[in-house]
């Protein structure tokens, strides 16, 4: 059964929503508007598989603000040390200005993962968040993981899972309404599957591999909110911003109304999986 249509489907049927702060940069209306929805949670969970420990040398591999960085500095201590790496300058910018858990030391670098700025064999764990799938040179990446680890250290990763319903209703809408070659860039968000993670790590030589899939469940915004939200903080913000004004709000209209099977309490909870991998080098 299909519930009923919430308040802001009324309401934004009729005009396009911006929730873009134009006073901002795209990385801080990244920490602002999707950080707090899907890196934030992900990222405890993450933490809690990897278990830093007081005194450890951590490196966070596509670190963007430094969600996943500032949980480990917080386990590692003031004996220990994190670096975050980012190819974003933005994304680094914006981790810099964000308060560190008291005495903790975090360096961020900038930097490919694919040719980490960082010395062999000097770190103890190394996280990678929502990132690995976007590398253009994902076995690389994972040499290098192996590479700035000592021997016994540990690596964690989590990567979206499998494309639920709620991402494929989105990635339709864009192809039909804005431009079917949109919807590869979403795809890509999903495009790592437990097999594919566990053969990185084994090829790159990682011990102990274990790769398993957990469902998080996402409580987002309303549906308009949580479209726009998405789409400005992705690469193809642009296209689709460039897009006629009706083109949009024939997207949002489709979008909306797909969701409403999703509304709980005036949001959303969608069940996304997750594939999360740890290994030993």
């Amino acid at each position: 059964m299909r519930r009923r249509r919430s308040d802001s489907y009324r309401s934004t049927m009729s005009q396009q929503v911006d929730y873009r702060d134009l006073r901002r940069t795209e990385a801080e209306n990244y920490a602002r508007d999707f950080v707090p929805l899907i890196p934030a949670p992900l990222a405890g969970d993450l933490i809690e598989v990897a278990a830093p420990e007081p005194g450890e040398y951590v490196v966070d591999i596509a670190c963007g603000t430094g969600v996943v960085t500032r949980l480990a500095a917080e386990r590692v201590g003031t004996t220990g040390k994190v670096v975050g790496v980012d190819l974003n300058p933005g994304m680094l910018e914006v981790a810099r200005t964000t308060a560190a858990p008291s005495g903790a030391v975090i360096e961020w670098r900038e930097g490919s993962a694919e040719a980490l700025p960082l010395a062999d064999e000097s770190y103890d764990l190394v996280l990678c968040q929502l990132g690995l799938m976007f590398f253009p040179d994902r076995p690389a990446a994972a040499r290098e993981m192996r590479r700035v680890l000592s021997p016994g250290g540990r690596v964690a990763i989590n990567a979206p899972g499998t494309m639920p319903r709620f991402f494929e209703i989105m990635v339709d809408a864009l192809g039909r309404h804005i431009n079917p070659d949109l919807s590869g860039f979403l795809r890509s968000v999903f495009s790592l599957s437990e097999t594919q993670l566990r053969q990185l790590l084994e090829v790159a030589h990682f011990q102990d591999v274990t790769v398993k899939t957990m469902t998080e469940t996402l409580r987002l915004p309303p549906p308009a909110e949580f479209l726009w939200q998405y789409l400005q903080v992705t690469p193809i913000a642009g296209l689709v911003m460039s897009a006629g004004a009706d083109r949009r709000q024939q997207l949002e209209n489709e979008v909306v109304a797909r969701w409403q099977d999703f509304i709980d309490r005036g949001g959303m909870v969608v069940e996304q999986p997750i594939v999360v991998a740890t290994a030993e080098n």
